[in-house]
């Protein structure tokens, strides 16, 4: 039991794995018996991958597994097939797709097939889905279902992985309802005899939800989404250039015929002066609302005007609102006279590959639906994968539908507040925060009484992040619609201490709204950023310029530079009263290393660069068949972007600061892909890459090892190095890390207006007025810093004690089909390595 507790345990994805786990996983690579538990190597028989059956006889006798895709396709749906190919095969069990979606459950013969580990390779990177999906009428039939049930038990198949929308996934649960009684028509008619149904008298179907409309109840994200939102953001960015060349106005339809979530995350992403939701629709008199917001930005200097709409948008009274009614609103010459145009993205919204979060959304909800089909018992209610935050789980199907045709019908009858009631948490506090920094200083009903208004201090600290700027824009939104009054730092903590007082522009100047507005697309810091830390500023310097400047409160946004900021601020406030005010950081950093958060801004920005780089490189390695590129990644001592880049690339191996990379470790891999090289014929696609962390030994990098698999490969195989750098820092933010930018800098304010002015007492002996904001799980939360410092901070390596991250490499080498092997050994250190050098026996000895 204690075995299969653990398990369990190991192979959950996210967030339910954490560090005391850590020196397990350590133990479990090093020790055959017990690893032998999770990885039973075989050879695959055509390409010479490793998979491994492990734990199907514990779990469950050999099934035969079956994904298919349905409805409207979505990116990341091939990632999904691919996950659950390898994840079956891994765990002894065969693996089929249904060609075609129903149609092919209905016509049978070639379009169910089985799937090798070979067939899958290179799916990650392909956009729409390989296998087809079709609309099939015959299912909706009992007929067609009694056809689709018998050739399932022709094929052997007693498990089915469906991924589509709300309305496939409950075409799933009502076959999966009506199973028995299917099957025993079948015998009745004598279509199939009963022996050939014994073993098939319950059928366990899994589901996950693919689409891009993000409609479903009960979970935060669909696989594929993101990939949506990101083509919708770049559309808009590009327009927005030619509007404000011409002053122009532009409304933009997005797709969402029940759910405004694309609209509305456009529209917080993108910084757009209005949305229509289906959802939300604007108070009664929308035609007024939308000019006076456009007039009032088109007052303070705009140049251009971007309305976001919702194919399904309505107005108060249920009434459609087209994009041409939106149009002939703004152009009027009676009115606005706006010169105004029309763009409705259509189905390029669907179109291209998958961004990262959706590959790796895919990949572990994929592993996840396979372990949930073996896990699976006769009572067992049918359950679809969700992810809450940053949590996966299952969750019961049915529930989840019925919830998602409540808001449907409550917008039919035009209940708009339980249809924003029945959307999830943060759906409803995207829209406040839009509209809160779309309409600044509009609602005077939310502004505080002039002794309330404080005087908030902004600076970034480290290395620049993607949204950044999106931040430091919602912040001050919002600290304008409330009175207050934000002021920047420019250049953190070096800017602050040595060019504060310089002429003509200081280093601390207020806001301008009309150039900050433009701010939510940019990447990079437009106030600057230092790594320049308090202490080496001058903690009495720093001290002194927060009194001088009135600062009541400090918003931080940065990555570790930015925790350990924080931390000698907060250890300094004894000695210098002055720093007694409250202090929060919204962590922002591509290396994703800061305690007290799974999810950092930037890091989902680095992650679809790296992943584009990679997706590049694969093509040219798989072009000339024979070559392996060795990719270095940024991340410093934290292995995240390697591992989560290796997660969306299909890596074959992945080398992180927190395991270590040993002569043991890189012999095995290299053994490996010289078995794959081969055994290649030149049938598939057998490019290969391996991630290094920049830091994951102090010998071995990606020209070391690229070398030694030149040398190595004797002329059979060719390898070279690639090395992104720092553009996985760079570029425009992406569609996520912009959306949550807006929406956790808004509540480190809100958290900053707790405490109010004059606080210097009450922050003295509050934890909670030093705080990092972060994500933890399926909730958004804050942490005392003096906690994360005492309890959760690796502070040598520059990184959290525990890494939710870390079991998700396993994953990598799984679904990469990497061998097992020796892990490095750990470093002796102090009294213990000179006595081992000396040749005495530690184990003697107690240190």
């Amino acid at each position: 039991m204690l075995i299969d507790h653990l398990r369990n345990i190991f192979l959950r994805p996210f967030s339910l794995l954490y560090s005391p786990f850590q020196s397990l996983f350590a133990l479990l690579r090093r020790s055959t018996s017990l690893g032998l538990l999770f990885r039973t190597p075989r050879t695959h028989p055509s390409t010479g991958d490793a998979t491994s059956p492990s734990m199907a006889t514990t779990m469950s006798t050999k099934k035969k597994i079956a994904i298919m895709t349905s409805g409207g396709d979505s990116p990341g749906m091939n990632g999904v097939v691919r996950a659950c190919v390898r994840m079956a095969i891994h765990m002894g069990c065969d693996a089929y797709c249904v060609y075609e979606g129903y149609e092919g459950l209905v016509q049978g013969g070639n379009l169910i097939r089985k799937m090798e580990w070979h067939d899958v390779r290179g799916w990650l990177s392909e956009g729409g889905t390989l296998i087809g999906t079709a609309r099939c009428m015959a299912f909706y039939e009992r007929p067609g279902r009694l056809t689709a049930a018998k050739n399932m038990i022709l094929n052997g198949i007693d498990a089915l992985i469906i991924c589509g929308g709300d309305g496939s996934l409950t075409g799933a649960d009502k076959f999966r309802a009506e199973w028995p009684s299917l099957i025993e028509e079948l015998v009745t008619k004598g279509e199939l005899k009963p022996e050939q149904v014994q073993r098939y008298k319950h059928l366990n179907i899994v589901g996950l939800v693919g689409s891009i409309d993000n409609d479903l109840s009960g979970t935060d994200a669909t696989i594929g989404c993101y990939s949506a939102l990101a083509r919708i953001c770049y559309a808009v960015d590009l327009i927005e250039a030619t509007a404000s060349s011409h002053s122009r106005a532009f409304v933009i339809e997005v797709m969402g015929r029940h759910c405004g979530w694309l609209a509305l995350m456009a529209g917080v992403a993108t910084g757009a002066d209005f949305i229509f939701i289906p959802e939300k629709p604007s108070e009664d008199n929308w035609r007024e609302e939308m000019c006076s917001i456009v007039r009032q930005h088109r007052d303070l200097g705009k140049r251009k005007t971007i309305v976001i709409i919702a194919e399904g948008a309505l107005d108060k009274q249920g009434g459609k609102i087209t994009p041409t009614m939106v149009k002939d609103l703004l152009a009027d010459k009676d009115g606005l006279g706006l010169d105004t145009r029309i763009t409705t993205l259509g189905h390029v919204q669907r179109g291209g590959t998958a961004v990262a979060y959706d590959r790796m959304l895919a990949t572990l909800q994929g592993v996840e639906a396979v372990r949930a089909v073996l896990e699976a018992t006769p009572e067992t209610e049918t359950c679809f994968i969700a992810i809450t935050e940053n949590k996966i789980i299952r969750k019961p199907l049915m529930e989840a539908v019925i919830d998602t045709q409540k808001v449907a019908k409550a917008i039919q009858r035009q209940d708009f507040d339980e249809a924003m009631a029945l959307r999830d948490a943060e759906f409803s506090e995207q829209y406040k925060s839009f509209m809160m920094t779309t309409a600044v200083q509009l609602d005077t009903g939310i502004m505080l009484p002039e002794k309330e208004r404080m005087r908030i201090g902004f600076i970034n600290v480290g290395a620049p992040a993607g949204g950044m700027n999106a931040a430091v824009r919602a912040g001050v939104a919002y600290c304008m619609s409330r009175g207050h009054e934000a002021l920047a730092i420019h250049n953190g903590f070096a800017g602050f201490a040595r060019h504060h007082g310089d002429k003509p522009l200081g280093a601390v100047r207020p806001f301008d709204w009309l150039e900050i507005d433009g701010w939510a697309s940019k990447g990079g810091s437009e106030i600057g950023t230092n790594r320049e830390l308090p202490g080496e500023s001058g903690m009495e310097t720093i001290a002194n310029l927060v009194e001088l400047y009135e600062f009541d409160a400090l918003f931080l946004i940065g990555g570790f530079e930015a925790f350990h900021a924080v931390a000698q601020l907060r250890k300094a406030r004894d000695e210098y009263p002055s720093l007694c005010i409250p202090m929060t950081l919204l962590p922002a950093t591509i290396s994703n290393n800061v305690p007290g958060t799974e999810y950092s801004l930037g890091s989902d920005t680095c992650l679809n660069e790296l992943v584009d780089y990679c997706d590049k490189i694969k093509q040219s390695a798989s072009a000339t068949r024979r070559r392996v590129f060795v990719i270095e990644t940024q991340g410093g001592r934290s292995g995240y972007v390697a591992t989560l880049g290796g997660l969306g690339v299909g890596a074959s191996a992945v080398y992180t600061p927190e395991e270590g990379l040993g002569l043991d470790m890189l012999a095995a891999d290299v053994r490996h892909l010289k078995e794959v090289f081969a055994k290649d014929k030149g049938q598939s696609r057998a490019g290969r890459l391996i991630l290094i962390n920049e830091k994951a030994s102090k010998v071995y990098n990606a020209k070391l090892i690229a070398d030694i698999l030149r040398d190595e490969a004797h002329g059979r195989f060719e390898s070279r190095e690639g090395i992104p750098g720092h553009m996985q820092q760079g570029g425009v933010p992406s569609a996520m890390d912009r959306c949550r930018a807006v929406r956790l800098a808004i509540r480190c304010i809100q958290q900053l207006e707790k405490f109010g002015k004059n606080a210097h007492n009450r922050c003295k002996a509050d934890p909670m007025s030093s705080t990092v904001i972060g994500i933890k799980g399926a909730s958004v939360v804050f942490t005392p810093i003096k906690k994360l410092e005492d309890e959760e901070t690796d502070w040598p390596n520059r990184r959290p004690k525990a890494a939710f991250w870390l079991g998700m490499k396993e994953i990598v080498d799984i679904l990469g089909g990497r061998p097992r092997y020796i892990g490095p050994e750990p470093d002796l250190t102090g009294i213990k390595a000179k006595d081992v050098k000396r040749g005495l026996d530690p184990d003697d000895y107690n240190y």
